[in-house]
């Protein structure tokens, strides 16, 4: 099997998006490879041919191993790997949810080479990283080639999913350069959990973030956001309304269930678990996930 002929290690932004240029779609954006070697083998056991002219590595390019501050948010460049996120203490002190998130991405070896930006422009439901960003309210530096100038616009996460492992990034035209957020600061607070199969491969059957803060011992502002419960990352927005405003106790964590019961839908999945099971856990992971947020906050 031979996934592609060329592979390139640019070092500008530029330099890359040329090169995609060049290729005029027949090339694909690399940076750990976990997700894109793995589903091109895949396709070739079926039967499919998945070949491309060239990759573009992205992971040598400038700031893209850097996790740094920057106009008083965290930005994350997108050679940075899910070992560099969980071992990073502003990760760990200002997006605990992140950092949780990331620590059960695969195993120790696909840590190391997969990167967070990979994990989002896979556009899984289900990835463990998308759903802790998408409680962060993250952005994604989007960057293309308009007329020979280079254009990065940041978008907000929600709007970079079409369906799932359908990005509206194009990775043959498209660079997901960075991603960027607000640190968490004080009487604010994150957490992440997931459930999954320890056979093999560590499927997560479910995954949960929330984000709180609190004001008065009132929940002023609230993200939760869930996967796989939809066919594009998740954020329980009825449940999130509902819960504003409101001290929490065992009963209003109960009504938050049921209406993020109602509002979430997830399927049936030979691989996961069934719809059934995934609503028996969300009541859990809501409850885990919001009263360890809450402490962290307090």
């Amino acid at each position: 099997m031979k996934a592609f002929d060329n592979y390139h290690l640019p070092t500008s932004v530029n330099e890359a998006l040329t090169l995609l240029a060049q290729y005029d779609g027949r090339a694909r954006v690399i940076a750990g490879g976990t997700d894109l070697l793995v589903d091109a083998q895949a396709e070739y056991y079926e039967g499919q041919r998945s070949h491309f002219d060239a990759l573009v590595d992205v992971t040598f390019l400038a700031d893209a191993n850097e996790i740094r501050a920057q106009d008083g948010f965290i930005v994350i460049g997108c050679g940075v790997t899910h070992t560099q996120i969980v071992a990073s203490k502003r990760i760990q002190q200002t997006a605990t949810a992140l950092a949780e998130a990331s620590a059960v991405v695969g195993g120790p070896q696909v840590r190391n080479v997969a990167t967070l930006c990979g994990n989002v422009a896979h556009a899984l439901p289900a990835a463990d990283g998308t759903v802790a960003l998408m409680a962060l309210d993250a952005f994604a530096q989007v960057s293309s080639l308009q007329s020979h100038v280079i254009s990065n616009q940041w978008k907000p996460l929600a709007t970079l999913f079409k369906g799932p492992a359908k990005s509206a990034v194009d990775s043959t035209r498209e660079i997901i350069t960075a991603l960027r957020f607000r640190p968490l600061g004080e009487h604010e607070g994150s957490a992440f959990a997931r459930v999954m199969r320890p056979q093999g491969v560590a499927l997560p059957i479910l995954g949960m973030a929330v984000k709180v803060e609190i004001r008065e011992q009132r929940l002023a502002q609230v993200a939760i956001s869930a996967g796989p419960v939809a066919p594009i990352p998740f954020r329980a927005k009825q449940t999130e309304e509902f819960l504003r405003g409101k001290i929490l106790d065992d009963e209003l964590l109960r009504q938050a269930a049921q209406i993020l019961t109602n509002e979430a839908q997830p399927r049936t999945s030979a691989h996961r678990a069934t719809k059934e099971y995934r609503h028996e856990l969300l009541p859990v992971l809501l409850k885990r996930t919001l009263t360890q947020a809450l402490e962290r906050a307090r």
